[in-house]
Parts: C-alpha cells; structure tokens; sequence
C-alpha cells in the first residue's frame, strides 16, 4: 500500500514537472497570454509582432474550446449518446439542467473566453497596418493572408457562440479589456455577419501555408515551409467548410451545399483527402499533432511542446488499460453502441458472427463492465504508454467526411437525392459497408445516423440532432425546444450583472 501511495505521487509529481516543462516551452505556437495580445504600447513595430499576435489569437480560439473540456461537453453530451458514470456536473449537462450549480456548468455558461478571441481579432484588424507601414519584411501580400485569417477567425467565433447561446452582442471593435456594454443582436443577424467575414476572407486565404506552389500565396510563410502549417492555419478550404456550416445552422441548404461542394472538388489543393479507418483510430492518425487531413483543427501538437492533461476527449473517455485511471469519466452504454452500429462489417464496431465478438478500434473492452471509447487516444507523442495521461490529440472541427456528409444533407434536403446518396455510398464504402439501398423517403435518417456513426466523439452530436429536428419536424417536444430556444444555453450570471442591457434566454428566465 505504501509503495502503490508513492508510486502514485512519483507519477504525479512527474507529471506535474512534464508539464510544466512542456507548457514553458519557448516554441509553443499557440499559447500566448491574452494580456499579451492588448498590450498595444510596444507592439506592432515589426513583423514578429503580427506573426506573435497571429499565433496568439489562435491560441485563445484554441483555450475558448478547450476550457473544461468545452468543446464536447456542448457538442457531445447533452441528449446524446454519453453517459457519465459519477460527475453529477456532467450528468446535469446530459440532462439539460444547464443551470445547475456546478462550477463547470456555471464557467461553461460564460461566452467571455470566446470575446477575447474576437478582441484579438478585431486589435490585429486595426493595428496591423501599422507594421506594413513601418517593417519592410511584412509585406502587402502578407497583411492580405494575416488579415483574412482574422476575419476568419472572428467569423467562426461568432458562429461558434451563437450555435451555443442565439442571440450574442456582435462587437466589430477593440475594447480595453473590459467587456462592452452593448445589447445582444438577433442570431440571423449573427450570421449573417459571420458569412460576410468569411466570404472577405477566402479570396486571400491560400490553400496551403509555406507551400511555393500556392496560387494565392506562393513561397515561406513566416519563414517556414508547409510542414510547419498543416493542420494550425485557416485555409481556403477551411473558410469555405465553415461557410457551409454558418447557412447549414441558419437552414439556407442551397448555400450550404454550393459551399460544401467547393470544399469537396477542392480539397486537393489542400492535400486534404478522406481517411481510411484505421488512421481515424491510430494512436498517430488524423488526430494527433497537426495534419492537413484535419480540415480545421486545433492542434496540441506534441512537436511543438503542446501537449496538455485536459482540453482533450481524452480526459473524459480513456481508462485502463489505456490510462492510469480505472474508470471513464463518461461512456456509452453497450446497448447504444449495437443501436448505433448495426450494420454486419462496419470497419468502425461491428459483431463477428462466428464468434460473437466485437470488432472496433472505435472502443476498448465492449462486452465487459467497463467499455471503454478509444476512437481517440493520442497519448504524447503517440505512446501506447498511459501511465502519464498527457494527451496531443487535435480539437477537430471538421474534416472532409463531416462536409462530405453535410453536402449530402444539403442535397436530400434540397430534393436532390441522387449527388446525396453518391457521397453517402462513397463514404459507405469506405467504411466497409454497402451500397444505400433505403430509397428517397429514409434518405435523411441514413445521412444523418452515418453522421452518428462517423464523427461520434468529435463534438456534432448535439447540433446533429437540432438540424435533424429542425428537417424532419417529427418530435413535438423537441421542435417545441427549438421554437423557445430552449436549445441554447443560460448567460452566465456574472455576465448578465456586468452587462444591463443583456437579459437572459427566455427560456432560462
């Protein structure tokens, strides 16, 4: 007992020392303290400023989504296919009782970290003009891609915010670090700008970063070639897939799909291409570090000393044998998986029916009392060592399988079901199951349960489940939950008192 207690601490400490070392690293691309970024008084002089200030505001975009694990406890939880085995935080968000007096539920409710990332934006659109008038190595074309990515940036945190909460106050300039007192605007109008920011920027944003045979922007980047960029930078393609989110979220389908088909016919000059299964699973597949198959992501590239003990799927779903840690913070019941995954051959989870057993890298230990969800287990530097849980995995927003399956959407919603079920089939196939053969009146449900299937774990769970009901206006009580805007999240309390013309979601009043 004693030699387990100091073995623990040995860990412990040693973890603590690792990442300490890790986060202090001088080569973090990512992590630059937000009171860094408004510090106007020395800053945009020279280039290193904007590419620090740049880097930065990724950085707050990146901690906005990792902050308690926020990225899937919105996306991923609530009335989805999780269930938490003790957390009663956890299982209040799983329940819809987003006012609970949880301090996560409580942080989660807060949109603060997502308005720094949009005060970053908005200090380096009106700022770095200066550094072109004053540093001759920043160069027209330069500022042209910076300042398009921060038009991007701020696009998708305003689409990302109002997916959460509706209506947010759109704010399109520099504040001084304290939160401006403005009213919230309507979530059509919301959008709307968003897609407007999005549509300025993807004329300069190139396909890839540091590649010379970029047609938008040819050569170094910053001084590094594109092995430096996959995977960390909003590209052309990336603008154009959250296009097609930003007028999937407002049911504008014909948009969407024309934007999802520019991604699609255009992912090659990304080096974007789909994912066989095995490398969805890998402890060094598309998740890990930084890979241009990551559509848009944001990396905790171990390369780069990134790596992180939360902020990660990880830190909820792995356990031993994977990780020193013996149960799960949340799991999906064996039940739901064979629900799920009900179709023989399924490279992803299927039953073997000579021998009754599972086959899946998709979870760990089915069939025992603790099935574990090891879809993604990036563990270091793609160790299969767990006994330090320090994680590298991507936040992936998107990758090509998810527009793929929106375009679908878009088309079957559109009545045009024939290009639905092509890339249905296509992605059917790589997944080691047949043809579709369910006819025009299923085809909705089979897009959206391949939704299910394909990016469980990844964060689109619960939004899946708003556009299903939204389309197909079958569930009473739930469309009754989106006419009152009950889909959305409460406004944290300490915002509503900083704030007097905000009032709370009416159906959290």
């Amino acid at each position: 007992m004693k030699f387990n207690r100091l073995k623990k601490s040995f860990q412990i400490l040693t973890a603590m020392f690792l990442l300490g070392t890790l986060m202090g690293g001088c080569n973090k691309k990512l992590d630059i303290d937000a009171t860094h970024l408004v510090n106007e008084g020395n800053n945009w002089k020279s280039i290193t400023d904007t590419r620090s200030a740049l880097l930065g505001t990724y950085g707050l975009l990146r901690a906005a989504l990792a902050d308690n694990n926020g990225h899937w406890l919105y996306g991923e939880l609530r009335n989805g296919d999780f269930q938490a085995t003790s957390r009663l935080d956890l299982k209040a968000i799983i329940n819809s009782n987003l006012n609970a007096p949880y301090p996560v539920v409580q942080s989660l409710s807060s949109w603060r970290r997502f308005y720094a990332v949009i005060n970053s934006a908005n200090l380096f659109i009106s700022r770095a003009h200066e550094v072109l008038a004053l540093d001759r190595q920043y160069t027209e074309k330069n500022y042209q891609v910076d300042m398009a990515q921060m038009h991007a940036l701020r696009a998708f945190a305003y689409f990302y915010m109002t997916r959460i909460w509706g209506d947010v106050p759109l704010i399109k300039s520099v504040n001084d670090g304290s939160f401006e007192k403005v009213k919230r605007s309507p979530k059509a109008e919301v959008l709307g700008y968003a897609e407007s920011e999005l549509l300025k920027a993807v004329t300069d944003l190139p396909y890839k970063y540091g590649d010379v045979n970029d047609p938008i922007f040819p050569g170094l980047y910053y001084g590094q070639p594109i092995a430096e960029w996959n995977g960390v930078l909003i590209t052309k393609i990336s603008a154009y897939a959250i296009l097609a989110h930003v007028c999937a979220w407002n049911e504008r389908y014909i948009d969407a799909s024309g934007y999802a088909k520019f991604v699609l016919d255009n992912a090659g000059k990304a080096g974007v291409s789909y994912s066989v299964t095995p490398l969805l699973t890998r402890v060094d597949g598309l998740f890990y570090d930084k890979n241009s198959n990551q559509l848009f992501g944001l990396p905790f590239a171990w390369s780069n000393m990134e790596a992180s003990l939360d902020g990660h799927i990880e830190d909820l779903t792995l356990a031993a044998p994977l990780v020193v840690k013996p149960v799960p913070q949340i799991y999906i019941p064996d039940p739901v998986i064979l629900s799920v995954f009900d179709e023989a051959k399924d490279q992803r989870f299927s039953i073997n029916p000579a021998n009754g057993r599972a086959v899946t890298d998709y979870f760990t230990g089915f069939g025992s009392s603790n099935t574990i969800f090891s879809k993604i287990k990036c563990i270091r530097n793609a160790s299969t060592d767990g006994s330090l849980g320090l994680f590298s995995s991507a936040i992936v927003f998107t990758r090509l399988e998810e527009i793929a399956l929106l375009y679908a959407e878009s088309m079957a919603v559109l009545g045009n079901t024939q290009p639905a079920i092509d890339v249905l089939d296509q992605l059917r196939i790589n997944r080691g199951l047949p043809l579709y053969t369910g006819g025009t009146n299923g085809l909705i449900d089979a897009i959206f349960k391949e939704r299910r299937r394909e990016l469980m774990g990844e964060g689109w769970r619960w939004y899946d489940q708003v556009r299903y009901k939204r389309i197909m206006k079958n569930d009473a009580d739930f469309n009754k939950l989106i006419s009152s805007n009950g889909i959305f999240w409460p406004i944290a309390e300490d915002v509503l008192r900083n704030n007097s013309l905000l009032v709370q979601n009416e159906y959290w009043r």
